[in-house]
């Protein structure tokens, strides 16, 4: 079984306005969950979503900011469950942001997946993939 997910993007946009999307917790609102994210090193937030039971999640993904290279690197844990206490998947988000040609190159790599993890794997795969479109539709819809 594969344990991550790696993909990347190009944007005709600059690393910066990109970076926008990855940090400020309305834009990521726009494109991936409502949550309470912070640029700072250590910070605990969630995202929420409806409760998907096929995939014994509770909607609720506990996250901890743990990496910081400003306009080039975000990474943070990525947890959730069945709700309890339980956690049932256990991953680490890693966004790396490029210059390319005249705008820039997002690459995810989400890893960590274990075996008990196999379908929430293969829903994240795809939906990465549909929630960076809506990314790309919002950031063009701004230009």
């Amino acid at each position: 079984m594969q344990t991550e997910i790696k993909n990347e993007w190009l944007f005709e946009q600059k690393p910066n306005e990109v970076w926008e999307y990855l940090t400020q917790a309305d834009l990521i609102a726009l494109w991936l969950m409502p949550n309470n994210f912070k640029l700072i090193l250590g910070h605990e937030f969630q995202f929420q979503t409806k409760p998907i039971s096929s995939l014994d999640l509770d909607g609720t993904f506990y996250c901890k900011v743990l990496e910081i290279i400003p306009l080039q690197k975000l990474v943070y844990s990525w947890k959730g469950g069945s709700g309890n206490g339980t956690i049932s998947l256990d991953t680490i988000v890693e966004w790396t942001l490029e210059k390319h040609k005249n705008g820039a190159k997002l690459i995810l790599k989400h890893s960590g997946f274990k075996e008990n993890n196999l379908a929430v794997f293969t829903g994240m795969t795809s939906g990465w993939e549909k929630n960076i479109q809506k990314m790309l539709t919002h950031i063009n819809s701004n230009n």
